[in-house]
């Protein structure tokens, strides 16, 4: 496996186990992000320029399997982080197909029970394959190697009794270079309002996953303006029952000029940084 966890307080170094495979999984110096089309919900896939790939979120069904084979080489069948931003079933449906498939280096979590069925199959598969777990908490950084890292910015706190899944959702940076993309799952305006505050100007990035798929419990007029996205990617179903994204939200991201991605009406969105910029492909 080519996973290798090296675990410092809460700093997070990942390394290749054979030559021979890292070689054949650069990635010539470009960090790939693609928003996978899996209908209503959310999946991101990151493989970064040394090879290192990571999941977040696994949207509601198998079709998170389909859609990794068509962005992973044909020859990985492991994945070095995967990430539950929190246990909403059109966030984790597919994460049980997903460890049962692939072998999987580190499953971070935010730390909060649901009366969700997934989430008790994701234990039990975790433990039957001995899968490392971490709680997500302020701080950690997730290190790719090549100038590729994953920092978590919340929760910045227990948040094991909150009642809204959504609150507790896990938010961080993927950073490669001077590009940064910020990733926040169903994270509401509240948790946005309390980033400002801790983070200011470091929210700034790139692009911008617009949170709860555009609903307009999300992406607050302040928030997009501190993070001052180029572009902002709604993960939604085709004709979904929420209407999402939201008009308000749409006038917001026109209103500042942010360019708009939509998995509804493009499929798959990707982007590819060299690390001086990012790119829509």
């Amino acid at each position: 496996m080519k996973f290798r966890r090296i675990i410092c307080a809460v700093f997070f170094t990942l390394a290749t186990m054979s030559i021979f495979v890292f070689t054949l999984e650069q990635n010539h110096g470009l960090l790939q992000i693609y928003f996978l089309d899996i209908g209503q919900g959310d999946a991101t896939y990151i493989r970064t320029p040394g090879g290192h790939d990571m999941l977040i979120d696994g949207g509601p069904s198998r079709i998170i399997l389909q859609k990794l084979a068509e962005v992973m080489p044909f020859y990985d069948r492991s994945i070095d982080v995967v990430i539950e931003t929190h246990p909403d079933a059109d966030h984790i449906g597919g994460l049980p197909s997903v460890l049962e498939r692939y072998n999987v280096g580190l499953f971070l979590e935010p730390g909060i029970e649901s009366k969700n069925a997934i989430d008790d199959e994701i234990r039990r598969i975790r433990a039957e394959k001995n899968i490392p777990r971490e709680l997500a908490r302020r701080g950690m950084i997730i290190n790719f190697g090549e100038g590729a890292h994953f920092d978590v910015l919340y929760p910045d706190r227990d948040v094991y009794g909150l009642k809204d899944t959504n609150e507790a959702s896990i938010v961080g940076q993927m950073k490669y270079g001077r590009t940064t993309v910020m990733l926040a799952g169903d994270s509401p305006k509240k948790i946005e309002n309390r980033l400002i505050v801790m983070d200011g100007e470091r929210l700034k990035s790139d692009i911008l996953k617009a949170g709860h798929h555009g609903s307009h419990t999300s992406s607050g007029e302040n928030y997009v303006k501190t993070v001052a996205p180029r572009y902002a990617v709604v993960s939604a179903g085709r004709k979904n029952r929420y209407g999402h994204p939201h008009a308000d939200v749409l006038e917001i991201f026109e209103k500042l000029g942010v360019k708009i991605a939509r998995t509804d009406r493009e499929g798959t969105v990707e982007f590819v940084s060299d690390g001086r910029s990012i790119t829509e492909k």
